[in-house]
């Protein structure tokens, strides 16, 4: 299995050092870079070693983990920023996962269940606990504030509604592919237009819009 290569975000120095410690027992996972705030984060980014993952904390000084989140994605998009936060507000959630955050952890997760995020967002690009499921449902059953008729505005196809239906089910591009008997380069193809149509800045975020506005059973 591939060395993973992971940085953290924390103005809280003994969280940082536990959440390394803890994590030292899985030999795939290399932290290469610490940071006290978001500003320190986005400094060091181009460095020799880049991380593929980012655990980024919510309240920071100088630049907060939204602030951060957001400018990563913008500029680089390779990197899998995994919040891991005390903040338990469904608002936060939904927001940092429609700015371009790949999961949402709270920091009383255990270290099996961080090891485990990191894993799927890489191999999967998102990760989406039963915390962050039982938000995502809660919102697609309730009345949204935002854009009321959006939903009405939104169509797809039969073949881009699959490909989103199957990404929630978290099949891999070439295990869609497979039950779609088309290529993995159209599935790719599909879920990239997807993203444009709709603003999503990564698979986590189509995930969160898909289900948002009910466009899957």
């Amino acid at each position: 299995m591939s060395l993973i290569k992971v940085a953290i975000a924390d103005d809280h120095k003994i969280f940082r050092k536990g959440v390394i410690l803890s994590l030292r027992p899985y030999a795939n996972i290399k932290f290469v870079m610490e940071a006290e705030n978001g500003q320190e984060l986005i400094d060091n980014l181009p460095g020799e070693e880049i991380p593929e993952v980012i655990l980024m904390d919510l309240r920071m000084p100088r630049k907060d983990g939204i602030e951060a989140t957001k400018y990563v994605a913008k500029h680089f998009p390779q990197i899998h920023v995994i919040c891991l936060t005390m903040f338990e507000d469904e608002r936060f959630v939904s927001h940092m996962m429609e700015v371009g955050a790949n999961g949402y952890l709270l920091k009383s997760a255990e270290p099996q269940e961080i090891k485990k995020a990191i894993m799927e967002v890489v191999s999967k690009g998102y990760y989406l606990n039963n915390f962050v499921n039982r938000i995502l449902l809660k919102k697609s059953h309730s009345k949204q504030k935002v854009a009321p008729n959006l939903s009405q505005e939104i169509t797809i196809s039969d073949r881009e509604r699959d490909v989103i239906k199957y990404i929630c089910m978290e099949f891999t591009a070439q295990e869609i592919a497979q039950k779609l008997e088309v290529s993995p380069r159209t599935v790719e193809a599909i879920k990239d237009r997807l993203m444009e149509r709709f603003g999503s800045k990564n698979t986590a975020g189509l995930v969160f819009f898909a289900v948002k506005n009910n466009l899957i059973d």
